[in-house]
């Protein structure tokens, strides 16, 4: 199992979401742990996404470590504007 590493914004999200959204992405990111590249996963330059209901995570592993990066709704391109400021 990889080790996790959440980002500012990323844990912020978690805090602020609905329990129900929180539970539900915390789940999906357990999910990651086990297996970093499932089937639904798309890259995205050295990132990938995932998703989770309404929303997206995007993320990326290195040396045994899966770091969360954002945590966005998936019906806008906030995130992938976060993501171009990275």
């Amino acid at each position: 199992m990889l080790k996790l590493n959440l980002s500012k914004q990323a844990t912020k999200f978690l805090e602020l979401a609905h329990p129900k959204h929180s539970k539900q992405i915390a789940s999906k990111i357990q999910a990651l742990r086990q297996n970093s590249v499932p089937n639904d996963s798309k890259k995205i330059g050295k990132y990938l996404r995932a998703d989770s209901g309404e929303y997206r995570i995007i993320y990326f592993e290195e040396e045994s470590i899966l770091y969360i990066v954002l945590i966005g709704k998936r019906n806008d391109d906030e995130v992938y504007k976060m993501l171009k400021r990275i």
